[in-house]
């Protein structure tokens, strides 16, 4: 009767329901059939802590009833269990680990806020190559066939895109939240007796107390102009640091016996001397470096700082600012030791802090987040102004070529003479957190735990899959 409409049109891309509860719950099904879940729960308890990863202490294998959130969660380590994980008899599991890489490059292309014929094109490429390895799972004997209506409908991705838009308009995930408010909790409030009445009313009641709330909150802000109310992009610092520092006042020793800076004093030193001879050759910053005089021995210390990622968003409808801790291990109030942590951060190396080049970055190991003292300021020449804020960091090997199966990269920590080789740099210059999966080999090492991996391991790959905004940075 409608032989001008075609009905399959109106079907939109749902990354929610498709892909996080679709073909990504098939697939950490798929890798828990095919490897030791054992080996699996044992490398989870050892990555790295992270701002944007969730520590599963108890692994992935026992989970049940996930939720969407939850598959995303995984989603971020995924690959990182895997990478050089064995199959049994000895099976190559290079096309695992491609297909695994594949379905995690849909996934995370998908939910692109902005897409191009570019980007449409590696979307399109990261299903071919999913569809060109996923015959190991058949090898396997994991899968017998492939009809999963949710993975054929990644097959219209594209065309839905071009026809409707990116899939963030139709992401169900926004609207799932609303079963609690305007379900869950107006049944609770309910006597459970001929409810929807009185979940329509307690929901009318609950918006006028809101809408009032909103307008004495108006009120007490001088009644400003309407459109200032809401502006669409929040006004976000890059930066946001705590008014006042977590230690007034730690020491030289202190730092480098609880901090790990062992050689704060000439590395703050060679930073003075870089600073007020920014022309000279790396040989007479040296040289400059041992005459310079430092007229303090303690400086105030920050445990934590937080970056806004602005310029490519890291979730969908989150305005979290990601955050780099730097805490040395303490007692807490319930005299329980808490150990110290000191993450992982992504420096940019060039003149562009933006640059969505991976070779534009280094890997390093933040270790003091600290200022210098006002009274100080004086050693430092020039027309420049000082940092407000510094961090001792060490640096891990920079960037070459991705693996050629799972396409991250690989680093170590920098070593040059038998030690880490540590800078001071601008925090200004770190651009993010960074998350790093061991290299595990084919067993996990057991003594390794997430606490003390970043120093006892000594291979390491970026996870680009920490969040959104990671992978738009390290594709």
């Amino acid at each position: 009767d409608l032989p001008y409409c075609d009905i399959y049109l109106s079907i939109t891309p749902d990354i929610l329901h498709q892909l996080y509860q679709g073909v990504i719950k098939h697939l950490v099904s798929w890798i828990k059939s095919a490897y030791s879940t054992v080996e699996i729960d044992a490398r989870c308890r050892r990555l790295p802590r992270n701002h944007n990863v969730r520590a599963f202490m108890k692994g992935i294998t026992g989970l049940e009833k996930l939720t969407g959130r939850e598959h995303g969660d995984i989603a971020r380590i995924l690959l990182g269990l895997i990478a050089d994980l064995t199959l049994p008899n000895g099976i190559s599991s290079a096309r695992l680990v491609k297909a695994t890489r594949a379905m995690l490059d849909f996934l995370y292309l998908a939910q692109y806020p902005i897409h191009s014929s570019q980007t449409l094109d590696l979307l399109e490429d990261a299903l071919k190559r999913f569809h060109d390895n996923k015959s190991i799972f058949v090898n396997l004997g994991i899968r017998s066939q492939w009809n999963l209506p949710k993975l054929h409908a990644l097959d219209h991705f594209r065309q839905m895109i071009e026809w409707l838009g990116t899939p963030d308009n139709f992401n169900t995930e926004y609207t799932e939240r609303l079963h609690i408010d305007f379900a869950k909790d107006a049944y609770e409030a309910s006597n459970k007796k001929d409810e929807y009445p009185q979940m329509t009313q307690w929901l009318e009641r609950k918006e006028k107390v809101l809408q009032h709330e909103k307008y004495i909150e108006w009120c007490r802000a001088g009644c400003p102009p309407v459109y200032m109310l809401n502006p669409l992009e929040p006004d976000m610092s890059p930066l946001l640091m705590p008014k006042h520092p977590s230690m007034k006042s730690v020491h030289f020793d202190t730092l480098a016996q609880d901090y790990g800076a062992v050689n704060f004093r000439a590395v703050l030193s060679r930073y003075i001397a870089q600073f007020n001879y920014p022309n000279i050759s790396q040989s007479r910053v040296g040289q400059e470096s041992l005459l310079t005089h430092i007229p303090f021995t303690s400086v105030p210390v920050y445990f934590k700082a937080r970056f806004w990622d602005d310029d490519f968003p890291r979730f969908q409808n989150s305005n979290n600012y990601d955050v780099v801790h730097c805490r040395p291990a303490y007692v807490s109030t319930r005299n329980i030791p808490i150990p110290g942590r000191f993450d992982t951060v992504l420096v940019s190396s060039g003149h562009d802090l933006y640059s969505h080049n991976a070779k534009d970055h280094r890997i390093a190991r933040a270790r003091v987040i600290f200022s210098i003292p006002d009274f100080a300021h004086g050693i430092f020449k020039g027309d420049q102004p000082v940092p407000k804020y510094l961090v001792y960091v060490e640096w891990f090997t920079a960037f070459t070529n991705p693996d050629s199966n799972h396409g991250m990269y690989r680093v170590s920590p920098l070593i040059r003479n038998g030690s880490r080789v540590a800078s001071i740099i601008p925090l200004s210059n770190v651009r993010r957190s960074a998350h790093l999966f061991p290299v595990f080999g084919a067993v996990a090492d057991r003594s390794w735990t997430a606490d003390n991996v970043l120093d006892q391991c000594s291979k390491f790959y970026v996870n680009n899959f920490s969040d959104r905004h990671m992978y738009g940075i390290i594709y």
